[in-house]
């Protein structure tokens, strides 16, 4: 089953007083190409971040984002004791400047929020906390690949019925080439018949082996019967292969090429309509193409 390159995941992982929640974001490109956003005490390991995306996703710019919170009780706090005097200082002076008889509070204190601080240090206790980042990014990357799955599983479909669309346009180019061919042989002997007399020294046979010739460079026999063998290896490559992007671009290269040949070789206004509308549904697909891991 192929897979789209465009997608979104989130992830989700509490315990302990601690939640973890983990975003991905996945659009197309020809690499995969990972960037990572960690909260600051966990910027260090953006490598191992790394590491779990791309153990789920092969191609894609991917850009994943992961929070952290704690609850009440796991916040480590501290007190800094000089904004505590500072401000304990500004209110004695206010006091005396107003004339105010009621004491300083521990009440009036708790106002000032930026007496406390988070501690933010990387230590040997925050190794739990990154476990549990670790298995929010991990959700987040299977909820990505989901929505990829699924996205990848329409543009299956839609790759499936322009082949068979193909398919016949195929059928109806090698109709109308037999078609072509019959009515130039014919064409070409009754010009001869015209220009020849009994007495003639031109080789009949030879006039006749040129017509075969003709009719030959006419032929696209061998172009079609190539355009359906890629088209058979392009399915195949979409139900068996794992991220087949690559590969189903070489092949619509070689499709293309057929469908040029056939264009070339065509004596025929309807047969180049057609070729016309075989090119537009191999570049519909070529640019969908460009979307699959």
């Amino acid at each position: 089953m192929i897979e789209s390159m465009t997608g979104y995941g989130r992830g989700e992982y509490a315990e302990n007083g601690l939640r973890a929640t983990a975003e991905i974001r996945s659009i197309n490109s020809r690499f995969l190409e990972i960037s990572v956003k960690l909260p600051r005490p966990f910027q260090a390991r953006e490598l191992e971040a790394r590491e779990l995306v791309r153990k789920g996703l092969q191609r894609g710019k991917i850009s994943v984002t992961v929070q952290l919170e704690r609850s009440d009780e796991m916040l480590p706090m501290r007190l800094r004791p000089e904004a505590v005097k500072t401000y304990l200082s500004l209110l004695q002076t206010l006091r005396e400047l107003t004339g105010l008889q009621d004491p300083i509070t521990l009440d009036h204190l708790l106002r000032f929020a930026d007496m406390f601080e988070l501690v933010e240090d990387i230590s040997e206790e925050s190794e739990h906390e990154w476990q549990v980042m670790c298995k929010a990014i991990e959700q987040a990357v299977q909820s990505v690949k989901e929505m990829r799955r699924k996205e990848g599983a329409e543009l299956q479909r839609d790759f499936e019925q322009r082949i068979a669309a193909i398919e016949r346009t195929l059928s109806y180019i090698e109709q109308l080439s037999q078609q072509t061919i019959q009515e130039t042989r014919e064409k070409l002997r009754a010009k001869v018949r015209e220009v020849l007399t009994d007495e003639s020294k031109v080789s009949r046979e030879r006039l006749e082996l040129e017509i075969v010739l003709l009719a030959d460079k006419l032929d696209i026999t061998e172009e079609c019967i190539r355009f359906r063998s890629h088209n058979k290896f392009f399915l195949e490559t979409l139900r068996q292969s794992d991220a087949p992007g690559r590969r189903l671009n070489f092949l619509l290269q070689e499709q293309n090429r057929e469908a040029n040949t056939i264009a070339a070789k065509s004596q025929n206004a309807d047969i180049s309509q057609a070729v016309v509308f075989l090119k537009e549904e191999l570049e519909k697909i070529r640019e969908q193409v460009q979307n699959i891991e």
